[in-house]
């Protein structure tokens, strides 16, 4: 890979304003700017996005979360109520490629800023809205969040142990940053259509739906079977060993036989190659019909090794294992430090930070990480007079009317 200068990027020449808050929306914002969209995050001028609050507070006054999500992205403030703020956007809307927005459904077009009125000022533009349901359906009014979402796709009925409550599938936003990378996805190609037609598009995606879409043959087996599937704590319904277990030392693991030759070669390290004989448990119907005992037998030989121990044995026998992480272990781990997934950098703000590097990795044009979050307001002055050759003295104006 040569050094890349910025127009190098895959998405150089995209620009793209962010008007929306919190996560799922601005997420999508954020994948586009790692790999070299500019995007210009619109903030209201007294409030700013709820997100710089959200999170572990810094000595700068936003949050962790607000430094690594805002990533890569110029400020700008703006309020969109205003009729000035709102003639200012539609200006704005012109000199772009892409809006992103995450209202409820019906507030930008409170605004006189929906849809149709944005085409008409830019014919090519790619509008991503996220919302809790959707623009379209009975509900597409309602609010929610990812927890929300989590619930009603489907997700969090599947989350817990065997007639225990259900249990949020991890304590992160899970929804809004599946959301996210849909919304990308869905401008890359709208983008590209843009480009075939000359005619942009609405990319609508509601935060159950990233959800749903993810969870394998839940849908098809119902509709076919009835099948409801219930919590199964760490287990899966199709196979069996795949689930975790606690090692001597204390360490939990995942191990994963996602077929009868996996199985084989776990019987064979376990000392026990017998158990996968045809009519042993071998087969997958039977490992299925015999789940406890087969957890069991794995749990027993599991717990008789330390976990170094059992990684080598699992790794050299070819049996899928592999350890449990804390952030703690994450940041000690020789695999994450040779893909740089932690990224060290300096924030003239805070000082050193630790972000998550980009993702997907390219060969030749990775993502790439130019700052972390801004202030609130930090490029509003460039913007206005870059995009819309708008005076200092214009700006002054607006700011003494309280438009930005």
């Amino acid at each position: 890979m040569q050094d890349m200068t910025e127009q190098d990027r895959p998405l150089a020449g995209v620009r793209v304003l962010d008007i929306a808050t919190f996560i799922a929306g601005p997420f999508a914002g954020t994948i586009m700017g790692d790999f070299g969209a500019d995007v210009i995050k619109i903030e209201h001028p007294r409030d700013g996005d709820p997100m710089r609050k959200f999170g572990t507070p810094t000595e700068c006054g936003d949050t962790l979360a607000w430094l690594s999500e805002a990533r890569n992205k110029r400020c700008m403030t703006l309020d969109l109520r205003a009729p000035d703020g709102a003639a200012l956007f539609r200006k704005l809307v012109a000199e772009v490629d892409v809006v992103v927005e995450n209202f409820r459904p019906g507030t930008l077009e409170k605004w006189g800023l929906g849809w149709e009125v944005l085409r008409e000022v830019n014919p090519k533009l790619v509008m991503l809205r996220i919302s809790a349901y959707g623009q379209t359906g009975p509900m597409r009014g309602k609010p929610g969040f990812a927890r929300i979402a989590h619930g009603f796709a489907g997700l969090s009925y599947l989350a817990g142990e065997p007639g225990r409550p259900p249990v949020v599938p991890g304590s992160t936003s899970l929804a809004d940053y599946m959301s996210g990378v849909w919304g990308a996805l869905g401008v890359m190609m709208a983008l590209r259509q843009a480009e075939k037609t000359g005619r942009g598009q609405v990319v609508d995606i509601g935060l159950y739906e990233s959800v749903f879409r993810l969870l394998d043959e839940i849908a098809p087996a119902y509709a076919r079977h009835g099948t409801v599937r219930e919590r199964m704590g760490a287990d899966v319904p199709q196979v069996v060993p795949h689930g975790h277990w606690q090692t001597r030392d204390g360490r939990w693991i995942a191990l994963a036989c996602t077929s009868e030759k996996i199985f084989a070669r776990l019987c064979d390290v376990m000392g026990k190659p017998e158990l996968a004989a045809p009519d042993a448990l071998g087969p997958t119907r039977n490992r299925l019909a015999r789940r406890e005992e087969t957890n069991q037998l794995v749990a027993d030989w599991v717990g008789s090794l330390d976990f170094d121990e059992l990684m080598a044995a699992c790794d050299g026998a070819g049996v899928p294992c592999g350890p449990i992480n804390s952030i703690a272990d994450i940041f000690q781990d020789p695999q994450y430090e040779a893909r740089g997934n932690l990224l060290r950098v300096q924030d003239p703000r805070v000082g050193e930070i630790v972000l998550p590097a980009g993702m997907p990795h390219l060969t030749e044009t990775p993502p790439v990480l130019r700052h972390a979050g801004r202030a609130m307001g930090a490029d509003t002055d460039d913007i206005l007079s870059e995009l819309l050759q708008m005076t200092a003295e214009d700006v002054a104006r607006l700011r003494s009317g309280g438009v930005i």
